[in-house]
């Protein structure tokens, strides 16, 4: 029986994209599409015993609620949903990307009521993700976030 060697480093400045046409269920198919392409990047990666390290998990985590947040928000805020989601790895750093039709970027709220649902997405990317922002993009904009890589935290 033939068994796989060592996974094969990820190239330099990998991008997928996931095209969206709808708001139904684009929270489920982006996670579900992130989940595979951050596990085809080896995150997290595998100790010696096949145990993924607890920190890459957590960061791992966190991407997909981040990207859910950013796609949930497009879908609430703006017309026609989110258009597209942008995953870029380059070894170094993971930039996620949601676009959408809405030219206005997203205002983090000063404070969001804890007792009230809403308000609170942004909040956690803010806390969670290295940097985020928008830029303007085909008449809409582009929102992004940018996580530092897991795979320097060896256990």
């Amino acid at each position: 029986m033939n068994h796989p060697g060592p996974a094969a480093a990820p190239d330099r400045d990998q991008t997928r994209r996931l095209p969206l046409g709808t708001r139904e269920g684009a929270v489920q198919q982006c996670r579900d599409f992130s989940r595979r392409a951050l596990l085809d990047w080896q995150w997290p990666a595998v100790d010696r015993a096949d145990r993924p390290d607890d920190e890459q998990v957590a960061v791992f985590e966190d991407v997909l609620l981040m990207v859910s947040e950013l796609v949930t928000n497009a879908c609430l805020h703006t017309p026609g949903g989110p258009r597209e989601l942008r995953l870029r790895w380059d070894t170094v750093r993971l930039r996620v990307e949601v676009s959408d039709a809405s030219p206005f970027p997203p205002e983090l709220r000063p404070s969001a009521d804890r007792g009230q649902p809403g308000g609170h997405g942004l909040r956690v990317v803010d806390r969670l993700a290295r940097a985020w922002g928008s830029r303007p993009e085909d008449g809409g904009k582009s929102v992004w976030l940018e996580v530092s890589s897991p795979l320097e935290h060896r256990p």
